[in-house]
């Protein structure tokens, strides 16, 4: 019998209030409501991708601008994934995609090492995607791997619409993502040498 892997947090400070709640082993469920309009569009892609059950809600500073918004959702995307995986015994660790997106094309690499690092190098055409600044596409997943104490890659390969990159690095990612946290059934322990990550 595999354990409940599910996290359900809040997050307040003075520029948010967040809730989530994150189910790793859903079907796609989802109930996104940040504020944010394409950053909603996003987190959509990513439940249904990566296969979790996921609920946002968030009220932000939106009067400023997108940006504490999309990071601290992206923190606590990171922190619920952690909690979620616990000591990690039986997953896979490790996932990736190469996925194609009209005219773009994009990898995303996922280590839950228990490191965390980003290499962004996906590159905007353009500096908005509506009126969505596309910066905070890279700050989003810096703060998702900051918190979720994961290596992640993304690469832009070539792409000429800004929002095919956005979706394409959105859905690559919630598909390594799927890749790396499913039970292994050959995997006994923890997927490491050092025993821990």
């Amino acid at each position: 019998m595999t354990p409940s892997r599910t996290s359900q947090l809040e997050r307040k400070t003075a520029e948010t209030q967040i809730e989530l709640r994150l189910n790793l082993d859903g079907t796609g469920k989802n109930s996104i409501r940040t504020g944010v309009g394409f950053l909603d569009h996003m987190l959509v892609l990513f439940a249904r991708h990566a296969l979790v059950d996921l609920e946002v809600h968030a009220n932000g500073d939106l009067e400023i601008d997108a940006h504490h918004t999309t990071e601290d959702v992206g923190i606590c995307l990171g922190q619920a994934i952690r909690e979620c995986l616990g000591d990690k015994v039986g997953i896979r660790r490790y996932g990736h995609l190469v996925l194609p997106m009209e005219e773009t094309l994009v990898t995303s690499a996922i280590d839950f090492s228990g490191r965390s690092y980003l290499v962004f190098q996906a590159p905007m055409p353009s500096p908005k995607i509506g009126d969505f600044d596309s910066e905070l596409i890279e700050d989003f997943w810096q703060a998702f791997a900051s918190n979720a104490q994961c290596n992640l890659h993304i690469l832009l390969h070539y792409g000429r619409n800004t929002h095919h990159i956005a979706e394409g690095i959105f859905k690559a990612t919630a598909r390594a993502v799927r890749i790396a946290v499913e039970i292994d059934p050959r995997q006994t322990g923890i997927p490491s040498s050092k025993g821990v990550l």
